[in-house]
């Protein structure tokens, strides 16, 4: 029987047009006998139940993706209880997961991997009833995706000149408390992270010891990001031995702060909150990875 894959695009993420990518990913399925539905997302809220009964209608063995990591995550959750393989062709602004997981940056390979390559069964993380696929933090970084999210310039650039308004106007300081493991630790902080795994779509380090299908995640405490410590963690040496940063692992956690302070869940700005509430969820997705991927042992 041929094989169906249902293909989701998002065409206005990373603010590319998606015609190319998408005749690329038709070639490839055609040459490989593969039968590809395909579903454009709209972003508006009849996309869930159109998608859901796309997929009931076809059963496909496998669903592409190409946009950015909220459009992974939207197909991820909506089809979380499904026995389907998700492969990622990493197409939008915030690409995080797709730098997480080690996909190549040729066009060919990535599709090579969405299409073909074995699956891991990764874990998410719930904070306050939403789900996180990889990073999410409180403070300084979801500042700057506020700021992302409210100019009119997309892609790289628009990123890059609010990543540096934000870092150098920003003076935002709280207390934050962390109950974890049956302990409790407190501190002044500029940013604490949600970690699932290491990496910013920008590739910046944060987490080292993070394992995305190991049954925890990290809380990492940033209690200061003055230009030597921002230094060190762009250039991928996270100052643990400076009392700068902690790192807690757990897989569960109350997390609260003395004020309100901003807050993002893998590069959606989601408001500001107090109080964090977050669990793992172990083994919720089956991602196509690469073979360089490095798999727990638990």
């Amino acid at each position: 029987m041929r094989k169906k894959f249902l293909y989701v695009v998002n065409p206005v993420s990373g603010g590319d047009d998606k015609e190319a990518l998408t005749v690329a990913i038709h070639s490839l399925a055609a040459g490989a006998g593969i039968e590809l539905i395909t579903f454009e997302t709209s972003g508006g809220p009849e996309d869930g139940p159109l998608l859901q009964e796309r997929y009931q209608q076809h059963r496909p063995e496998r669903v592409i993706i190409a946009g950015g990591d909220g459009t992974i995550k939207f197909v991820a959750e909506l089809l979380e209880k499904e026995p389907v393989i998700l492969g990622i062709v990493p197409a939008g602004s915030a690409n995080g997961l797709s730098v997480d997981l080690g996909l190549p940056q040729s066009l060919d390979e990535q599709l090579q991997v969405a299409f073909f390559n074995d699956a891991a069964e990764l874990d998410m993380v719930c904070i306050n009833g939403r789900k996180s696929l990889h990073l999410s933090d409180i403070g300084l970084n979801a500042e700057l995706v506020r700021n992302y999210e409210q100019s009119t310039l997309r892609g790289k650039l628009g990123y890059a000149i609010q990543a540096v308004h934000t870092l150098t106007d920003e003076e935002i300081l709280f207390s934050v408390r962390v109950e974890a493991n049956g302990e409790l630790f407190e501190s002044q902080a500029k940013m604490v992270v949600i970690a699932n795994s290491q990496k910013y779509g920008t590739g910046v380090t944060i987490n080292p010891g993070g394992v995305m299908d190991d049954g925890l995640f990290e809380i990492v405490v940033l209690k200061n990001l003055g230009l030597g410590v921002f230094s060190r963690i762009v250039m991928g040496d996270m100052p643990v031995d400076t009392g700068d940063v902690s790192i807690i692992a757990t897989a569960k956690a109350l997390i609260t702060t003395d004020i309100p302070v901003h807050f993002q869940v893998d590069g959606e700005y989601c408001g500001e909150v107090s109080r964090l509430d977050v669990f793992v969820l172990p083994r919720q997705m089956r991602l196509a990875v690469p073979e360089s991927f490095t798999r727990s042992d638990r």
